[in-house]
């Protein structure tokens, strides 16, 4: 994946400028904003943070996954379904990456690194992981994602 975006001023809360020294934590806060997960594999449902919830276009943090990327670029959505049937059909660990596609227009990057895990019971399990939202947003009609050939 391969994307440059023009600085602007950012959309997000919070941005600093960079200092050495900083810890990764606070380096990594100059650049993106997380926020923590988990879904619920016996019921299906998700359960994000309001700040992600809000940034997936949601209006309660409580979601499906169908809920959940049907702002994401169509072009990604039946990858991002696939990964999470993927994980809990298996204890694994997973990422990816995609753009939410605002009522606007305006294109959001997103990135997710998650686990399933408990899978060895039967009709129980459960996902954990973080979306980390870039402090930029990109041009309308770019995508995240670039392909060398």
């Amino acid at each position: 994946m391969f994307k440059i975006a023009r600085r602007a001023p950012s959309p997000f809360p919070d941005a600093v400028s960079f200092t050495i020294g900083e810890s990764g934590q606070e380096l990594l806060n100059q650049f993106c904003f997380s926020e923590g997960w988990i879904g619920n594999l016996s019921n299906g449902l998700l359960q994000l943070g309001e700040n992600a919830a809000a940034m997936h276009g949601l209006r309660r943090p409580e979601c499906g996954l169908l809920n959940l990327v049907r702002c994401y670029d169509g072009a990604d959505r039946d990858h991002v379904i696939r990964l999470f049937e993927q994980a809990a059909a298996t204890s694994s660990s997973f990422c990816f990456s995609t753009t939410i596609v605002l009522a606007s227009g305006q294109r959001r990057p997103v990135f997710c690194v998650g686990e399933s895990n408990g899978l060895e019971q039967r009709c129980s399990g459960s996902l954990l992981g973080v979306f980390c939202f870039p402090r930029f947003q990109l041009e309308s009609g770019s995508r995240i994602c670039s392909h060398y050939q």
